[in-house]
């Protein structure tokens, strides 16, 4: 009698990266339903069957066909404006035709439609990224700066809806001035010190960020900094990037308030200790109406705070 052997097959599931877009659902985003590369790096492969006995030769699974995934390309109509704006770029001072200034508006809408979303999708954005960049890198730095009527430009949007992954790829070509103010006076340094962010690869973008940028800018209507602003919202990981970049613990805002003194009336006791533990931090600086950071703290009813400050000067 023949016996029948079994032929015992394993599937491995391809995992799908998650998208990192808060909506992901987001139909109106051209270019989201493509494969990243990473996404294709993550998936798995299909294992060939094998028979017991086989010959270790013909034992190794078949690969399978790649897919070639479509070069994305901007539609035409678009990459018309963009070569249109492009042409005058060259020519700052030159007086804007209405063709260029059609141009110029399509380009603007196009982009902060693609990137400045909280829908907004990685890969669409790096899509379009490569695509003004083919155009020319002159192009690619001029869209990526672009700022709306409040003076935001994708980053400042990127960071307020927490968007790092989007981030990530504006600061990637190293062609964004991410000291730019917005019409309130902050840039999107300064917002990303707001941020609550649980990740750490998203800290890690954060970090970038504040290496690239003018951690000591001051915010133009009050004059705060990036740090007062990060004291000030209790966001102690910010405290610490923005200290390890080298922000200055002793800068003044228009009132005269210092970061320390931003600590001490909120009642912040982790923070004033690492400020504390800065070198060069002054104790002593006195605001606008002649009061130092433990006068403050002791105003605020935080005499735990004006203790610790007593133990530091002695």
């Amino acid at each position: 009698e023949e016996e029948e052997e079994e032929e015992e097959e394993e599937e491995e599931g391809d995992s799908s990266s998650e998208k990192v877009s808060a909506d992901s659902s987001d139909s109106d985003v051209q270019g989201d339903t493509d494969t990243s590369d990473e996404d294709a790096e993550g998936g798995g492969s299909n294992a060939g069957s094998l028979e017991r006995g086989a010959a270790p030769e013909d034992s190794a699974p078949v690969p399978e066909p790649t897919e070639v995934k479509e070069k994305f390309e901007l539609s035409p109509r678009m990459r018309e404006a963009c070569l249109i704006v492009k042409s005058h770029l060259g020519h700052p001072s030159a007086t804007k035709s209405k063709e260029v200034l059609a141009s110029s508006s399509l380009v603007l809408q196009e982009w902060f439609r693609v990137s400045s979303q909280k829908s907004s999708v990685p890969d669409a954005v790096a899509n379009h990224l490569l695509a003004f960049a083919e155009v020319s890198p002159a192009l690619l730095a001029h869209v990526v700066n672009l700022a709306d009527g409040n003076g935001n430009t994708a980053l400042h949007y990127s960071v307020s809806h927490s968007n790092f992954h989007i981030v990530r790829l504006a600061l990637g070509p190293r062609v964004c001035n991410v000291d730019h103010q917005n019409k309130a006076g902050y840039t999107a340094l300064m917002l990303a010190a707001l941020a609550a962010v649980e990740q750490e690869e998203d800290m890690n973008v954060v970090r970038r960020l504040f290496s690239m940028g003018n951690v000591n800018a001051k915010a133009s209507q009050a004059g705060q900094t990036a740090l007062m602003l990060a004291v000030s919202h209790g966001r102690q990981e910010m405290v610490e990037a923005l200290l390890a970049c080298g922000a200055d613990v002793n800068l003044q805002d228009e009132e005269g308030s210092t970061a320390l003194m931003c600590a001490c009336e909120h009642g912040r006791v982790e923070t004033v200790k690492l400020l504390l533990a800065q070198p060069t931090c002054n104790i002593s600086i006195v605001d606008s109406d002649g009061n130092n950071a433990v006068a403050i703290a002791l105003e605020a009813g935080h005499s735990n705070i004006a203790a610790l400050m007593y133990a530091h000067l002695n």
